[in-house]
């Protein structure tokens, strides 16, 4: 992808390295949360709780000076002009979320976030989590190398935003495979703008792939369960990516 030299989104609010602070309110649910928490990773209580008393308060707000924060800033960037315009054609305000970078764990209006359950969307504080050692993931055990199989991640999660805003919440592989639908209607957009390169379509196709139930499923526990769907098979998740893509258009996500 040519994203550099390009304007980043301020939304981002880095909480990398600082550990986990307490709920807001904090408090003995707060320290009991923790306390659970460690029980079942085994991690030390000492390294999740952060000395200050919320873990907005110990955010940065905008990109930091390494180049994952840099490129995140700039494709969240992307999607907000991607979608503010979008909104605007059909006569609505598109309202951002905000990226919170993060290390092993953090809290969210939605409980606690930890890197083993990837990058998550939090319809109740409108906030997108994501722990950058997912790339590493991405490409060592899925598979799926390249910036744009990053980019894809981020506007797959800002996909759930956009359903969020428009009234849809309804749990289940459908919303899951809109979500990537609306992720192509941001690579539609960057593709209009001249921010891809040769290869760049054919790596969020395969990063939609790779994280598809089926071929998770088979890693994991060597059979496949459709029943069981969260997401929606890698053909199925491809194939939703393309179709936004090529329309360009939310209405094709329906």
């Amino acid at each position: 992808m040519r994203w550099r030299g390009r304007a980043g989104s301020s939304n981002i609010e880095d909480r990398r390295g600082r550990g986990m602070a307490l709920p807001v309110g904090g408090g003995i649910g707060g320290l009991l949360l923790v306390l659970l928490f460690s029980a079942l990773t085994g991690q030390n209580p000492a390294d999740l709780i952060d000395s200050a008393p919320s873990s907005e308060t110990t955010a940065t707000t905008g990109a930091g000076d390494d180049t994952d924060s840099q490129f995140l800033s700039v494709i969240l960037g992307d999607t907000e002009r991607a979608w503010e315009r979008l909104f605007a054609e059909r006569g609505a305000v598109y309202e951002p979320p905000v990226l919170v970078l993060f290390t092993g764990a953090t809290q969210s209006a939605c409980g606690v976030g930890q890197a083993a359950m990837g990058p998550f969307y939090c319809p109740a504080d409108r906030k997108l989590y994501l722990d950058t050692s997912f790339f590493d993931e991405l490409d060592r055990r899925f598979g799926a190398p390249g910036d744009f199989a990053q980019a894809y991640v981020v506007a797959h999660e800002v996909g759930h935003h956009v359903q969020t805003l428009l009234g849809r919440r309804d749990p289940g592989v459908a919303m899951e495979l809109q979500a990537d639908c609306y992720a192509g209607v941001w690579g539609h957009f960057a593709a209009q703008q001249g921010y891809l390169d040769p290869g760049d379509v054919e790596e969020g196709l395969q990063a939609a792939a790779a994280i598809g139930d089926d071929r998770l499923q088979q890693q994991t526990q060597g059979r496949v369960v459709p029943e069981s769907f969260t997401h929606g098979s890698s053909a199925q998740r491809a194939a939703a990516l393309r179709r936004g893509m090529e329309a360009g258009r939310p209405e094709a996500c329906q």
